[in-house]
């Protein structure tokens, strides 16, 4: 039987997203109502909503936003639609990498320009899919627990980086899902959570999440990894996915790529969890995946106090890129693929295409 995670990251309300700011936990819990498509942009650019699931399900919502905007004023439905598709290209461009709202925002696109009828028809139709895929999410995030949990070995000790939990979805977790499917099994498990610089996702929102649900959790800096592997005390690393190309490389938040270092210099198994919709077919490999530039203040400031002489340069790239031959596996709700990526990542994906 499934974990069951108290959190519920983003849902539709009454004509309305709402969510989690996550710019404020662990100090503050708050939930914030997203109106227009506008507020929606924000809100996915200044990180309120992570996580490429969640950033999926908010890029929906904020087509459905954007169609009730329109639908007040705009009644000739070509009209309607062409200026639906700028709000969607709009909500887009808020997170280059994340190709879960590419793939939501388009699938709201096409639902729209199928539908029949009017404006306020179309917009009905985008708001129930919206909600559709909300409730979708959930059951992925659970079916990629089980298949994940069924190889963390007993009494695991699973190191992850930055935030795959509840809040970077709607509300169950890709890379803490799988742990938490396995805690459910085997409460001898226990975490360690990367810091990961420059936002603290994993100091502020894993450990957040995880103490939340009782799982015995451990912090360590981002450049602490090595040391514990080579002390024997991790014995596998599980994380999430922003982006995945044809070939299995896979783009995660910044760090990633030297925790996969790690892990294969001292053997242990290497782990990315994530939804089919992560998977990029369009990219034939990581090369090929925008990487985010994100604020420069991220890096040299600390709540508000600069942490750095004022006249450094600053590089703030929001994430790197695992080479497949790193990767031992790929947790998604279909099962986890195996190399060799190129052919396992297709099958699944169209298979994924073929049902939906």
């Amino acid at each position: 039987m499934a974990f069951k995670s108290k959190i519920k990251t983003i849902e539709w309300v009454e004509n309305k997203s709402r969510m989690i700011d996550q710019t404020i936990l662990p100090k503050e819990f708050k939930t914030v109502d997203i109106t227009t498509t506008e507020e929606m942009y924000r809100a996915i650019k200044d990180m309120i909503v992570r996580g490429a699931p969640a950033i999926g399900i908010a890029g929906a919502h904020g087509v459905a936003l954007g169609a009730i905007e329109l639908s007040k004023t705009e009644k000739n439905k070509e009209e309607f639609l062409n200026k639906l598709a700028q709000k969607a290209e709009y909500l887009k461009s808020s997170r280059p990498t994340a190709v879960n709202l590419m793939w939501a925002v388009d699938k709201q696109m096409q639902l729209a320009n199928q539908t029949q009828g009017s404006s306020k028809e179309i917009t009905k139709a985008l708001i129930e899919n919206g909600i559709k895929l909300e409730n979708e999410d959930i059951e992925i995030n659970k079916k990629m627990g089980d298949y994940g949990a069924e190889v963390v070995p007993k009494g695991a000790a699973i190191l992850t980086h930055c935030n795959a939990g509840a809040l970077a979805t709607v509300g169950y977790g890709t890379a803490l899902g799988v742990i938490r499917s396995a805690y459910a099994k085997d409460p001898t498990i226990k975490v360690f959570a990367d810091e990961t610089r420059p936002r603290q996702q994993g100091a502020r929102l894993t450990t957040w999440e995880l103490t939340q649900d009782g799982i015995p959790t451990t912090l360590i800096t981002d450049g602490m990894c090595s040391y514990f592997m080579s002390k024997g005390m991790i014995d596998m690393v599980i994380v999430g996915a922003d982006r995945i190309a044809a070939n299995g490389d896979t783009a995660n938040k910044i760090g990633t790529y030297t925790v996969a270092i790690a892990a294969k210099y001292h053997n242990i198994p290497f782990y990315i969890a994530a939804p089919l919709s992560t998977i990029d077919l369009n990219i034939k490999s990581g090369k090929e995946i925008p990487i985010e530039e994100r604020n420069h203040e991220e890096v040299t400031h600390i709540n508000g106090d600069w942490i750095c002489a004022k006249n450094v340069n600053i590089i703030n790239p929001g994430f790197d890129v695992t080479p497949n031959e790193l990767i031992t596996g790929i947790i998604t709700e279909k099962g986890i693929l195996k190399p060799d990526y190129t052919k396992s990542v297709k099958s699944a994906f169209n298979e994924l295409m073929h049902k939906s």
